[in-house]
């Protein structure tokens, strides 16, 4: 018998997910971009996921994007939020217990001309608003930090850290992808400009 204990890395598809899921692999299977009635199926299915996620987390449909992992959803916020606001600033603002999709993506982009302060944390993985604040420049643009820690589980806190980011004028974004499915999430409420979720880590393909 084998007992499966890392569902901090990956979850098993439930039944009932599976059995909502499968029409689409082998009946409704059009491109939902297509206008034949394949495809408008399809196309309705993608739409009702689409409200799904943003009431999972406050937020409305057409805020939610899908990609293909949380790995591509982290580099496409760090990346187009970067670029987006290039002639403001360069400075980008993180920890150093961020998970490698951030990492590396922020790595790329000192390569490219943007600067990375990483914020270290105490012997129980946090940092504080108050380390946040003072980090802060006046060519600050963004600040990403993880809502839940995928090795040590902390959870940072995100409604705190987003408040000072949101009051001196600069992008939020959180990995939340450890987090989803675990804790409440409210995008409006806790001020979080951009979230990174995977479906993969409670029990979705």
């Amino acid at each position: 018998m084998k007992v499966y204990m890392d569902n901090g890395a990956t979850t098993r598809v439930t039944e009932p997910v599976f059995a909502a899921m499968q029409p689409y692999f082998c009946e409704i299977y059009g491109n939902p971009s297509s206008v034949h009635g394949y495809g408008r199926q399809t196309r309705r299915a993608v739409e009702a996921a689409r409200e799904q996620v943003a009431r999972a987390i406050g937020a409305q449909p057409r805020e939610i994007y899908f990609t293909g992992c949380g790995t591509e959803a982290d580099n496409w916020a760090l990346r187009g939020a970067a670029w987006a606001n290039a002639k403001k600033g360069r400075h980008i603002i993180t920890t150093n217990i961020e998970h490698h999709a951030i990492l590396h993506t922020l790595k790329q982009l000192e390569k490219e001309g943007f600067e990375v302060t990483y914020l270290p944390v105490d012997s129980d993985g946090l940092v504080t608003p108050e380390q946040l604040e003072a980090a802060i420049r006046q060519d600050t643009i963004l600040v990403t930090i993880m809502y839940a820690n995928n090795e040590i589980g902390t959870l940072e806190p995100i409604e705190a850290l987003a408040a000072v980011a949101k009051r001196r004028g600069v992008l939020f974004h959180t990995d939340a992808v450890q987090a989803i499915g675990h804790v409440p999430i409210d995008v409006k409420a806790q001020q979080i400009d951009m979230l990174s979720l995977s479906g993969h880590k409670f029990h979705a393909p």
